[in-house]
């Protein structure tokens, strides 16, 4: 009954603790930091948006400053790094009763052996993208561009 508890206690830690990729990229990206692309950026942004609409779509801008003309200027700046890691291991093991089969009760003993191999690859890639939107007078927006970059 003992033996039971224990392992299913064990059972419970093991599966509670497992948590995926995935699920660890969610909790520390924010939705729109995660959603930020030139895709979205071509898609969703317009001549004429107001900054909270645009706000909305992207996010808080990283650097708000003014042009000559003191207009509004966002600047949005974002770097990612995505790495990839991979690990494959192959291993074994093997145990003998020896003595078991002469009949010598007090004589056997158990004899055991282990190989394995593993290998892995890790591969990076970085990412930027920056986006500029242009304010006019009336605080919407005038023109924007955009740069992205992958190395």
């Amino acid at each position: 009954m003992r033996r039971i508890i224990i392992g299913t206690i064990l059972l419970f830690v093991t599966v509670w603790g497992c948590v995926s990729a995935q699920d660890h990229y969610r909790d520390t990206h924010g939705e729109q930091e995660r959603n930020m692309t030139v895709g979205i950026v071509q898609k969703e942004i317009r001549k004429g948006m107001s900054g909270a609409e645009v706000a909305s779509v992207l996010g808080s801008p990283n650097i708000v400053t003014t042009d000559e003309q003191g207009r509004e200027v966002w600047v949005y700046d974002k770097i990612s790094t995505d790495v990839t890691y991979s690990q494959s291991s192959v291993g074994g093991g093997i145990a003998l009763l020896i003595g078991a089969a002469s009949g010598n009760v007090g004589g056997g003993g158990l004899a055991s052996g282990n190989y394995g191999k593993s290998a892995g690859a890790v591969s990076k890639t970085q990412k930027t993208l920056t986006v500029i939107i242009k304010f006019d007078e009336n605080k919407m927006v005038r023109d924007f561009a955009y740069h992205a970059s992958q190395f």
